[in-house]
């Protein structure tokens, strides 16, 4: 079976047709699927959509439950947690829904965690590091996009001389370098490129 596009998050199965991993949508299963939006509602309270998954959480007063489920809870309701509690021999602990996200001082809301800045992230060398609430992506670095090239996505130069997106003088030619582009005067000028 050939995909002509790919098949970003899933497999080709027939011509032009992808089954897609769990979590992912689209006719190239490039798109995340809200699981939050599904009828029914994969979770009884709240519902907090993720990277190809989600998360559920409970409301203050209710605690979460091995099976998804939110069961009443006095001592939970005492503790006002931003995102649901558990109980643990006892002890009432404060919830967070993503592994991207961990208490707060005060040991009830949940506060981003930065994977960028902490080096969590693990992005390829032609990608940098982009954080979100509760997680974080890979985007092409500066000067390149992602394109489907022989059977997978990979960070492509952009060739800023042909896409007409460079900032070289009228006098000047414009010379792509991977990443970046030159700007060199024409003959009869002289500058640095981009002042000619």
């Amino acid at each position: 079976a050939v995909c002509g596009h790919g098949c970003k998050y899933g497999e080709c199965t027939g011509p032009n047709k992808c089954k897609c991993f769990p979590g992912f949508t689209g006719k190239t299963c490039n798109q995340d699927l809200n699981e939050c939006g599904l009828k029914p509602r994969p979770c009884e309270h709240r519902c907090m959509n993720t990277h190809g998954s989600y998360k559920c959480y409970c409301l203050s007063g209710y605690m979460l439950m091995p099976d998804g489920t939110c069961a009443s809870s006095r001592t939970c309701a005492m503790v006002n947690c931003q995102y649901g509690c558990e109980e643990v021999k006892g002890e009432v602990q404060c919830l967070c829904p993503s592994g991207g996200l961990q208490l707060g001082p005060n040991g009830r809301t949940c506060i981003d965690i930065d994977e960028c800045s902490t080096g969590k992230a693990l992005c390829s060398y032609n990608r940098r590091c982009v954080n979100t609430f509760g997680s974080y992506y890979c985007k092409c670095q500066l000067g390149y996009e992602l394109k489907y090239v022989s059977g997978h996505y990979d960070c492509v130069d952009v060739n800023e001389c042909v896409t007409n997106t460079h900032s070289c003088n009228l006098h000047a030619e414009c010379l792509n370098t991977e990443g970046s582009f030159k700007c060199k005067c024409k003959q009869g000028y002289r500058g640095n490129g981009f002042d000619c």
